[in-house]
């Protein structure tokens, strides 16, 4: 196996790993491993800063080394800010001995290699800062080479980080939500305005914020109805506060009808009871700065009062000023909300059905179906897609996928897969070289995202069985329920698409007999996991054998229930696409031609 092979392997495992992983730093030694077992790579540094220019930390190993060192810091390096690019990724060149040690804090370790020049990719990690993954190489090495490997890295390295913010965004949004459904349905089960939002004020402690005061707004001005604190000696000065302070009763005063939430922090805390020596300006231990947020209350066109919280919580951990706005206009807000999330998750659906075939073709002999869970409709388009496709010679070709990523362009790349292969196996190309087709024209157009695929064409013999045939782009092996509840996996194997050039893909057989089913899917069932960190695919041979017996229909939509049902943790969306072999001659039913015109004119 050549070298780009074997690194396209190492990328592979990579993606494998970096699908089920829970934090980036969990992916260190597969991402070290491979870059220092390239020819001429002595060390590899990862280093990230933020966006104020503060160094977080660096992690270093060299080849042949045991223990990385991790230098973990949060010191000033306003140097760095040079090797910020305004948007993709750069590569840099340089001899080691001219870094600028304010500019590149791993010189450190990169000067530790031999005649050594460092190639580095810096990019942006997340909206708050930056990271770079840099390597130390001798004259032997190939720079062109290690560039590219390092630009493929970063690429999986940032959709790892950008799946793991967003399973956490999708879980605070889920708490928040749930929040403000709370919310609204104690309002709309009351009609003691009070008492109701002394229900909202316990409620909102602590899952929106450590401090909660309630005012209503009377002729005379504000009145103190509620305070709730995590702490009870807080609790207490709260309570205080909002009855007879003066500072709070000016500030709710300035408020008015004032629309948005207000947040305020450190200077404009000042002679305020929630100051850093104020009575209620300290939390539990005092490890966080004060912030205040005011919110109005509003009901039928009128103020009715006020909600201010009282937050001891690191920066990104407080609620935004919508979520906010919500929970204080009550249920009519939260009622909005809802429909607005309807609404997405509608849009969502509809873009995510434009990608799959409308229906499944009816061909004599076959019982075919498909079930498709999305993983977490509030995200965005997921990449997964299927077909089957009648073909020119009396078989059947089902074809799955799986597009790294979400999004707009992970939908184009989608569409473009599923259309370029179902053109090609129409037309009667093999399944290999349809892969293969494939594979070039997503080098050709530059895509940068990974793709995983698999095409089985199935073809009946005389004697009943069916021939299958199968190729495998790095997509997980399908299974065949056998007619007496005994499962098979099809052998299969191969390169992701969109790495390499030039790949061929082999094609493995295997039979099918009456009664017997082909299971093909995304990885989204394997991989959905319970909370005790077990995964589908463990139980999966079971739970389709149980099904045993069943149509494609069945098969499909108890599998994606059960895949759904089982998981905990997880929001990649589910393929599934199931065919049934029921005996009949390759004779029966309609001609492919009569099949083809047929599945033409349902397009």
């Amino acid at each position: 196996m050549g070298d780009d092979e074997s690194w396209a392997g190492a990328l592979h495992r990579l993606w494998q790993a970096a699908s089920r992983a829970e934090e980036v730093g969990a992916l260190a030694d597969d991402i070290y491993a491979p870059l220092l077992a390239t020819p001429g790579v002595h060390h590899v540094v990862g280093t990230r800063w933020d966006d104020d220019a503060t160094l977080r930390y660096m992690r270093a190993l060299s080849a042949g080394g045991d223990d990385p060192v991790i230098v973990a810091t949060a010191r000033s390096l306003p140097g760095a800010a040079v090797r910020e690019p305004d948007g993709e990724p750069v590569v840099t060149r340089a001899a080691v001995a001219d870094l600028d040690d304010g500019v590149w804090p791993e010189a450190e370790f990169l000067r530790k290699s031999p005649g050594a020049c460092v190639v580095a990719c810096t990019f942006r990690l997340d909206r708050r800062g930056w990271a770079a993954l840099s390597v130390a190489v001798d004259a032997s090495a190939d720079a062109e080479g290690i560039a590219r490997r390092l630009a493929q890295t970063v690429d999986v390295i940032v959709a790892c980080h950008t799946g793991i913010l967003q399973r956490g965004q999708a879980a605070r949004r889920g708490a928040r939500d749930a929040l403000l459904a709370e919310a609204s349905l104690q309002m709309d089960s009351s009609l003691d305005v009070e008492d109701t939002l002394r229900r909202v004020a316990r409620i909102a402690v602590p899952a929106v914020a450590e401090g909660c005061l309630v005012h209503l707004l009377r002729q005379d001005g504000p009145e103190f109805v509620a305070a709730t604190h995590v702490a009870v000696r807080q609790q207490r000065a709260l309570e205080a506060a909002g009855r007879d302070d003066p500072w709070l009763a000016a500030l709710l005063d300035r408020r008015g009808d004032g629309d948005l939430a207000v947040f305020l922090s450190g200077a404009a805390l000042e002679g305020s009871p929630f100051a850093a020596s104020g009575p209620a300006g300290s939390g539990p231990g005092g490890r966080h700065p004060t912030v205040v947020s005011v919110s109005t209350l509003r009901a039928r066109g009128r103020v009715v009062g006020s909600i201010t919280f009282v937050y001891q919580r690191p920066e990104d951990r407080l609620p935004d000023s919508a979520f906010l706005d919500s929970l204080a206009s009550r249920a009519a807000l939260a009622i909005d909300n809802a429909l607005l999330y309807e609404l997405r998750r509608t849009t969502v659906l509809s873009l995510q059905e434009h990608l799959l075939p409308s229906k499944l073709p009816a061909i004599a002999g076959w019982d075919l179906s498909a079930s498709y869970e999305v993983g977490d409709p509030m995200l965005d388009v997921g990449g997964d897609f299927y077909d089957a496709v009648p073909r020119p010679d009396g078989s059947v070709a089902l074809l799955i996928g799986d597009v790294c990523g979400r999004g707009a362009e992970a939908a184009a790349l989608t569409g473009l897969a599923r259309h370029t292969l179902r053109t090609l196996l129409e037309e009667g190309t093999d399944p290999g070289t349809a892969l293969s087709r494939l594979n070039r024209a997503l080098r050709q157009e530059g895509a940068s995202r990974f793709l995983t695929a698999v095409v089985v064409t199935m073809a009946p013999r005389a004697d009943g069985t069916v021939r299958l045939t199968t190729c495998s782009a790095g997509h997980p092996r399908p299974l065949v329920l056998r007619a007496d509840g005994s499962i098979g996996e099809i052998v299969s194997g191969g390169l992701l698409l969109g790495v390499l050039d030039d790949v061929s893909y082999e094609s493995h057989e295997d039979s099918l007999d009456p009664g017997d089913a082909l299971v093909l899917f995304t990885d989204g069932l394997t991989e959905s996991r319970e909370a005790d960190g077990t995964f589908f695919e463990s139980v999966l041979p079971q739970r389709l054998s149980a099904l045993r017996g069943s149509d494609a229909a069945r098969i499909a939509e108890s599998l994606a229930r059960q895949a759904r049902n089982f998981r905990a943790s997880g929001q990649d969306d589910i393929a599934l696409l199931v065919a049934r072999w029921n005996g009949a001659s390759p004779s029966d039913g309609l001609t492919p031609l009569e099949t083809l015109l047929e599945q033409a004119a349902m397009r």
